[in-house]
């Protein structure tokens, strides 16, 4: 299965390959107290899909910040995403746009199509966090609102990495178990890939 409608989309948000939904849904994580937040501002609280996610990474911080900033490469390191151009110029920054793509498969009320994600950046705090949201469309899906935020802590070994994604839209929402385990696998994917990326390039150094 694809990692991720759109992971996200803006998620958002996503990753996606080509398992079954029931074999790459991710395992059930209690939901937390609070949600994940920069400056202040995080998911959306009303959201009937959500998913979160963490992991240590052996890498820099500013490895791993510059891997998932610079938006222009991620084909180069996530096999979800096939196209991504940055819409303004610079680095990012709060007000940034960018534009990817991401296939995804046919799903019981949802057909097989190819995401055009439109992110704007929110909020971003240099090596701490990242917010953006925006919407994704295709060929008979779309996605209304995602909101993604990503956190960044230098902890003991390496630096924790924290991920939290809503959808929002009535097609997605038709189905919340399934699209759920699909934003799921897409934020595991990206994690996963981030990982590999940031300490294999810390290796050969």
């Amino acid at each position: 299965m694809p990692a991720g409608l759109v992971t996200a989309l803006l998620a958002t948000t996503v990753a996606v390959s080509a398992a079954s939904p029931a074999a790459a849904a991710p395992t059930g994580r209690p939901a937390p107290a609070s949600s994940l937040t920069c400056a202040g501002q995080g998911v959306d609280p009303s959201a009937k899909i959500r998913y979160r996610t963490e992991t240590v990474i052996n890498a820099p911080l500013d490895t791993i910040w510059n891997l998932q900033t610079d938006v222009e490469r991620w084909p180069a390191w996530q096999q979800a995403v096939t196209s991504s151009k940055l819409l303004t110029k610079g680095k990012l920054r709060p007000g940034s746009q960018f534009r990817w793509t991401t296939p995804v498969p046919e799903t019981a009320t949802t057909p097989a199509t190819t995401l055009v994600i439109t992110s704007t950046v929110q909020q971003l705090k240099q090596h701490q966090c990242l917010r953006w949201t925006g919407p994704a469309t295709g060929d008979g899906l779309t996605i209304d609102k995602g909101t993604h935020v990503w956190n960044f802590t230098e902890v003991r070994g390496g630096v924790l990495v924290r991920t939290e994604e809503t959808w929002n839209g009535a097609q997605v929402e038709a189905d919340i178990p399934t699209s759920t385990a699909y934003l799921g696998a897409g934020l595991e994917a990206w994690l996963t890939e981030l990982t590999t990326t940031a300490e294999k390039a810390t290796c050969q150094r």
